[in-house]
């Protein structure tokens, strides 16, 4: 085997895509500005929560309390309200996600040091939006709460009693950025994606026409033929890579804090064994439109629910904890998370890159059987 007999049907997978202007438009920006919609679309950072405040104290205590939501991102404070009829039609509607109810006697029994209870009505529908709003609304009253203790012992001329001082540190991602948690597995998603797709169809292409039987009787190797069909398409999902982590860096602010190299081996990696999925489909199906179905079903889904892209796997049943094994952008995720986002370095990974590398060889190997089965 030598380039000089795979060069020519290299050459022949360029012309094609040359030829097919669209097809190579998507190959190219597709990922790109599939980023760029994703990442602004899918954003956890719950912010901007339309809220009502029910004041049935009305006093200077609890307006106090009230600017402590409303000097605040997290919430807007759109009205206030007489009533839990009120409350009830605007949760309803939707016009408010959360409201606030401060009781009669709030500012009296904070002045007398009693106990005083406040209650947060929150719209549980969305449990994300509901469980955010939850650890906003915490975190705003211990505060409070935790300065009137302050003041209340400075006027008894004692210093408040804190048993354990918490003064937690976020590495890699200081800002808990949304954007530098998906754009990363964002890479893999889209890079699986594109491969797949692109190499099975090609491959399908070949049958349709009735070429595909006449390279399988040539001269050429069944391997050297794959090789020939995948280089192409390695190279411009290589391109693609560049303008995701190019589209990443510009829009998001997500540079690559780690080894370039590394990063690359990682993609070239992944890529090949996306490469090798799309030409095992392409084995098993007869037609372009059954090949891209197979292709998408077999790579977004997998790579979108079950590679810790957006879910946990951990948080997932035991079943489909074993099931993500055989999805190489889970590998590929804790690979590109460690270069980009933690900067580390190979022994952090290695062993991922060995599963990936397992997953390609498998499918070149399949793919190569079935072929060679078919052309004799």
């Amino acid at each position: 085997m030598t380039f000089r007999r795979i060069k020519p049907i290299i050459r022949k997978e360029f012309f094609q895509i040359w030829r097919d202007k669209r097809s190579l438009t998507v190959l190219l920006l597709f990922p790109a500005l599939l980023i760029v919609v994703a990442g602004y679309a899918l954003n956890f950072d719950v912010r901007h929560i339309s809220t009502v405040i029910f004041d049935q104290d009305k006093n200077s205590q609890s307006r106090d309390f009230i600017r402590n939501f409303t000097n605040t991102e997290y919430f807007d404070v759109t009205r206030s309200v007489d009533s839990y009829k009120e409350i009830n039609q605007l949760l309803n509607k939707g016009d408010a996600l959360i409201a606030i109810v401060i009781p009669t006697g709030f500012s009296s029994k904070l002045l007398a040091g009693e106990d005083v209870s406040v209650q947060i009505l929150i719209d549980g529908s969305n449990a994300n939006t509901a469980t955010n709003a939850i650890g906003y609304v915490s975190v705003i009253i211990q505060t409070y709460s935790a300065n009137i203790a302050t003041k209340v012992f400075a006027s008894m001329g004692r210093e408040q009693f804190v048993p354990i001082d918490l003064r937690p540190k976020i590495w890699y991602n200081p800002e808990l950025s949304t954007a530098k948690y998906l754009v990363p597995g964002l890479i893999g998603f889209i890079l699986m994606i594109s491969a797949v797709i692109s190499t099975s169809l090609s491959v399908v292409r070949e049958k349709e026409r009735g070429t595909m039987e006449q390279m399988m009787v040539s001269p050429l190797r069944t391997v050297e033929i794959i090789i020939g069909k995948t280089v192409a398409y390695l190279l411009i999902a290589l391109v693609a890579s560049v303008f995701v982590l190019l589209a990443g860096f510009i829009l998001f602010d997500v540079a690559v804090k780690g080894s370039i190299f590394w990063l690359y081996v990682g993609i070239l990696i992944f890529l090949i064994g996306g490469l090798g999925q799309g030409l095992l489909i392409s084995t098993v199906t007869q037609n372009q439109q059954v090949a891209f179905m197979v292709a998408v079903f077999s790579s977004l889904l997998p790579s979108f629910l079950l590679s810790g892209f957006v879910f946990p796997i951990r948080s997932m049943p035991v079943a489909l904890q074993a099931i993500s094994n055989v999805t190489p952008a889970k590998f590929f995720l804790v690979v590109v998370r460690s270069v980009i986002i933690k900067g580390v370095g190979p022994s952090a990974f290695w062993d991922q890159l060995v599963y990936m590398a397992i997953f390609a060889v498998i499918m070149i190997a399949i793919s190569s059987v079935r072929l060679l089965r078919k052309a004799s």
